[in-house]
């Protein structure tokens, strides 16, 4: 059995436990415990867990009947292994049809797309937001009569979301979701670390990675950053903002930043990465407008502007003091 299946296999067991009427709060601890494990552990538990809330019951199994107060109760007449090997196979029936089975409880058809290193996308969903894509991205998104979602799998996006009045917009990353309340905004998902900034109007930001929802409002100009259950919120004028997103023009701003966070974010564009060697030359201070993709300017800079040891190779560029 692979990795991924035991993942999911293991998922369901915990959504079948924790439906049960006996669900204790030591349980409770041990599934948050199983969720810190990996992002892997989340993402099957919430692709599980938001497929059959927004099913609002699982009409598929039809041997089951569900008891009105819980919706897995007719369950505990089955083995936890069972009940949850059957909840895998109708879930991923459901993913066998194209695209997302539900948005609220509304089958709709899902659209997806992609960049890879050093791409950028601008494309418009059915409902007509219209959404660019930075590089190495992956979205899906789907849109029903009363609601539209958008999954960020990894990367980053730039939304100008159509309003339309009576019709939620709901972002999904990972544990964490970005309701649309009428604005211009973008995110980031790095692994654990997210990041939401808002041009114009306002966003709010939910959390239930710690089985308690918590939620903030974001207007323009402010930044929040999340990481695993904390977060924080900058102000900044919507002038900041704006220059955060200058990847939409291709373009890295650099203000006095570390030549280590620079060279991250260069590495995120181009497939010839750059390789910092020494704290000396980690510390080394950037400033100014780059070319996201014109990595080989940007070492030569390094070595004639800075006065650092570049030695450029077919895949890496190793830069020292």
């Amino acid at each position: 059995m692979s990795a991924a299946r035991e993942i999911e296999e293991r998922a369901a067991l915990w959504m079948v436990r924790r439906e049960e009427p006996s669900w204790s709060a030591a349980e409770q601890e041990e599934l948050d415990g199983w969720l810190a494990q990996s992002d892997a552990h989340k993402a099957a538990f919430w692709r599980l867990e938001h497929g059959w809330r927004a099913a609002d019951r699982i009409a598929s199994l039809g041997a089951f009947s569900p008891a009105p107060e819980r919706r897995f109760g007719a369950m505990a007449r089955w083995t936890p292994v069972a009940a949850a090997a059957s909840l895998l196979l109708v879930f991923t029936l459901f993913l066998m049809r194209p695209g997302l089975p539900f948005v609220g409880n509304e089958a709709v058809q899902t659209v997806e797309f992609e960049t890879a290193v050093g791409g950028h996308k601008v494309v418009s969903l059915p409902d007509g937001t219209r959404v660019e894509l930075n590089t190495d991205t992956a979205i899906k998104a789907a849109a029903g009569d009363r609601r539209r979602a958008v999954w960020l799998e990894r990367g980053e996006a730039y939304f100008d979301v159509a309003r339309q009045a009576g019709r939620e917009f709901v972002i999904y990353a990972g544990p964490r979701t970005i309701s649309v309340l009428g604005t211009k905004f973008s995110v980031r998902r790095d692994g654990r670390r997210l990041a939401v900034a808002v041009v114009e109007g306002r966003v709010r930001l939910d959390d239930a990675s710690g089985g308690s929802r918590r939620s903030m409002t974001l207007g323009g100009g402010e930044i929040a950053l999340a990481i695993d259950r904390s977060t924080t919120v900058s102000a900044s004028s919507a002038e900041e903002v704006r220059e955060r997103l200058a990847w939409r023009g291709g373009v890295l701003l650099f203000d006095g930043s570390r030549l280590a966070d620079a060279a991250r974010e260069f590495n995120r564009y181009n497939r010839k990465q750059i390789v910092i060697e020494g704290e000396a030359a980690a510390r080394v201070r950037i400033g100014g407008s780059f070319d996201a993709r014109n990595v080989d300017g940007f070492a030569r800079l390094l070595k004639n502007a800075y006065g650092l040891n570049v030695r450029d190779g077919d895949k890496k560029i190793l830069v020292s003091s």
